[in-house]
């Protein structure tokens, strides 16, 4: 017993060494970015493109905070514009999907890079595909004239403003601790539930009920528990879980992109969902659909990647070349 909870503690505390070294300097960053005032900024300049997707120029602000902070500093900066702002169920489920799409981008993908996939091409696929999806959820929905119901905004009236200001390091400093403690929580239990997965066979059970949707995503098999893990609990922990499995088991890079492009388009299913749900998106748009339009994106990029194809031969040149040490 003692052996098996030394080797536990062991794996999470390396898993979650892991993970410190690649959120918390990336963390510091987008702090100081956001006092500074440049996350406004990029709102302000996303505004044009907020008219093109039929959505209201704070949306702008909202999705740059959501962005490059994360769904709870999107919610902030919607809590502290809610005044003056009118929307329609269909722009929150708009603007709701695109935060479910692209949020954390600068921590959630310096996990993706240390993962072994490219950061630029997964955070680039992530905003695409949430301009792409929350255009044409906006447009299609008011075209048919559905989901047209204002949404009020008036229990969000507070004085929430955004982080531009003078610091205040030492609430931030508390956040982080508390997050990075609860990322080593449930890192800890992750490892245990699925060494006790594994063991009973429950693992192979799902692996085997997955099977249909790891053909059509391109996914290995054996990938398949650790995705599932990250949709439905988050990056940080998905990721961590990849990293590790990774380097273990020698995932090919295609499948390291698979999964990891699965993984950035759609993950925290619960507690995320239910956060954007809470504003008064339509469950459909941000979770029924989302989802499918995640597995169609990965199905394309499953065709586009195979062995032979243009893009397949060059992840295969990948592995070939030695990799870079790590920091």
């Amino acid at each position: 017993m003692l052996h098996y909870l030394h080797t536990i503690c062991q794996r999470s505390t390396r898993m979650f060494l892991t993970i410190v070294r690649i959120m918390l300097p990336v963390m510091v960053i987008v702090y100081i970015a956001d006092r500074l005032g440049l996350v406004r900024l990029a709102g302000e300049a996303l505004t044009p493109a907020m008219g093109l997707l039929g959505l209201p120029p704070e949306a702008g602000i909202i999705w740059a905070t959501t962005v490059l902070t994360n769904i709870y500093g999107g919610m902030a900066s919607m809590a502290a514009l809610s005044a003056g702002m009118d929307m329609t169920v269909a722009q929150v489920s708009a603007l709701g999907a695109m935060m479910l799409f692209a949020h954390n981008v600068p921590t959630e993908q310096s996990v993706v890079r240390r993962a072994g996939a490219s950061a630029l091409i997964t955070g680039a696929l992530r905003i695409v595909v949430a301009l792409i999806y929350g255009g044409a959820v906006s447009w299609a929905c008011r075209t048919l004239d559905v989901l047209q119901e204002p949404v009020s905004l008036a229990w969000m009236q507070q004085d929430a403003g955004l982080a531009q200001g003078p610091p205040d390091v030492w609430p931030w400093i508390l956040s982080t601790l508390q997050s990075l403690a609860l990322v080593l929580v449930v890192i800890v239990g992750l490892v245990i539930l699925l060494d006790v997965l594994e063991r009973l066979g429950i693992t192979r059970l799902v692996t085997r009920l997955l099977t249909p949707v790891l053909r059509l995503s391109g996914l290995e098999e054996r990938a398949a528990p650790l995705t599932t893990v990250g949709v439905l609990l988050g990056l940080a922990y998905g990721g961590a879980l990849i990293i590790e499995a990774a380097e273990r088991e020698n995932y090919s890079p295609r499948t390291r992109l698979l999964a990891l492009s699965w993984l950035s388009l759609c993950h925290a299913l619960i507690e995320d969902t239910l956060l954007i749900l809470a504003l008064g998106a339509n469950i459909w748009i941000i979770l029924v659909l989302r989802g499918l339009a995640t597995l169609g994106v990965l199905a394309a990029l499953a065709a586009l990647t195979r062995p032979g194809t243009a893009w397949g031969r060059r992840l295969e040149a990948s592995a070939q070349r030695p990799a870079a040490p790590q920091a």
